[in-house]
């Protein structure tokens, strides 16, 4: 929604000839030319734009964490070396204030260890927290796509913008010659004392600000160009040139209802928040592992300098090892845990009513694009009604003010409304395919 609002507004806010002030300079010059279809734009920016970027890092390192999950299966292996001066041992026979004797002591100690264990049974943790990094590890992944979506949108918005101010170009340099061969007819005419001077200089005066029109348009194209090849990873300075034809509409024959059920099914929201679900149901089958048992098979192996161990002791180095299964059980869980399963039970319930509130805006969403959609399409069948009107009206106008049968305040807004005319038919047209691409953004197929 926040880029559906913010980039509308570049035709929503346009002034009376469908144009964006320009604010600032523009100062950048445009070296390099290459010629992208919208695909392609969309290609460009999945590879090259950093907030994609980012993104895939946060799937790597998820990777990393699922790997890490799944080696807790394997079994630990650890060693450890000891090597220690022991210190004279008194012997308090006749009590601490009499002078002890002493014992013979080995003052040199040595150990060596090494060991092995598995963890054979935990209630199911490391499974849980292996599925727990399959399930997170898929979010980063539907976050991506989303992000990569926002993207695109953001990028079709400039593309469209790039395209529209080139044609608006186009009307305005056609819209200049026709003023100024009408402008010529004009001194013509006030040399043979026809017309006022004060019609010369009006027309004169209109078209100056024709011309500055076109300048501002010459500048909003290349502050939109810098913007679309900065968002898809392009030098900033490379000229952008649309390749397709952008003005045929995306007419679908399917219906509100065909939309709302693939936006069930595909749209980003729906889809993160399903694994949020799962992901919070994972949480509690861990924390309920932790009132069971755990079993642990284990093996081992040490040298150790001496031996006092069993009796009798020797100055000697011997080794010893062992291996069998050991089972814990934390007893305190049986009253420390519930809490905790309340808790996770808690965010399940919490969870589940995101996703009816995810479920309810989804619809409203895609209710909103698509009647907006439908509504750009007709805006684009009263377009082209009103250039037919506006040029049958400047047509009978310009006739009879050449014949002194009208003023000039009418010739020129007879001008100016065919001019508009023709920037509202090229601003319809652009809009409804981004009304078209906001509706496929928001059911997850852009």
């Amino acid at each position: 929604m926040y880029y559906h609002q913010k980039y509308l507004s570049i035709f929503l806010l346009s002034s009376i000839l469908g144009l964006q002030p320009v604010v600032g300079k523009a100062n950048c010059v445009l070296k390099d030319t290459i010629k992208l279809s919208l695909r392609q734009v969309w290609q460009q920016a999945e590879t090259y734009n950093k907030s994609v970027q980012i993104r895939q890092l946060e799937i790597r390192k998820n990777e990393e964490k699922l790997k890490n999950a799944r080696a807790e299966r394997l079994p630990e292996i650890k060693s450890s070396t000891k090597y220690a001066r022991v210190s004279d041992m008194p012997l308090y026979e006749n009590g601490i204030f009499n002078k002890p004797l002493y014992g013979n002591i080995i003052h040199n100690y040595f150990q060596l260890n090494a060991e092995a264990s598995m963890v054979l049974y935990n209630g199911e943790k490391i499974k849980t927290r292996i599925k727990e990094g399959e399930v997170e590890r898929d979010i980063s992944t539907i976050e991506k796509d989303l992000t990569a979506s926002d993207i695109k949108f953001k990028a079709t918005a400039f593309y469209l913008e790039l395209e529209r101010n080139k044609l608006f170009k186009d009307l305005i340099l056609v819209n200049i010659e026709e003023q100024k061969k009408r402008l010529d007819q004009m001194r013509e005419l006030f040399k043979n004392g026809v017309i006022l001077r004060s019609d010369v200089l009006r027309a004169e005066l209109h078209l100056s600000r024709q011309q500055m029109l076109l300048t501002e348009i010459e500048n909003t194209i290349q502050i939109n160009n810098q913007k679309l090849a900065v968002l898809i990873g392009l030098p900033e300075e490379t000229e952008i040139k649309p390749e397709e034809d952008i003005l045929t509409a995306d007419n679908s024959s399917k219906i509100y209802d065909d939309y709302l059920t693939e936006a069930l099914s595909h749209a980003f929201g729906i889809r993160i928040s399903e694994k949020e679900m799962e992901l919070k149901t994972l949480e509690l089958k861990e924390i309920k592992s932790n009132a069971l048992p755990k079993v642990v098979a284990y093996t081992e192996y040490g040298y150790t300098y001496p031996q006092i161990l069993f009796y009798p002791y020797e100055a000697s180095l011997y080794g010893l090892g062992q291996a069998g299964i050991k089972v814990s059980y934390t007893l305190s869980s049986l009253y420390q845990n519930n809490h905790k399963v309340k808790a996770a039970e808690i965010s399940i319930e919490k969870q589940h009513l995101a996703h009816k509130d995810e479920e309810d805006a989804l619809k409203v969403q895609v209710n909103e694009a698509y009647v907006r959609y439908k509504e750009s399409l007709q805006r684009i069948e009263v377009s082209e009604q009103n250039i037919r009107q506006a040029k049958e009206t400047y047509r009978i106008v310009y006739n009879t003010y050449f014949n002194q049968l009208a003023l000039l305040t009418d010739l020129l807004d007879a001008d100016t409304q065919l001019l508009q005319s023709r920037f509202d038919m090229t601003t319809a047209q652009i809009r409804a395919r981004l009304e078209y691409y906001y509706l496929m953004k928001t059911i997850g197929e852009l």
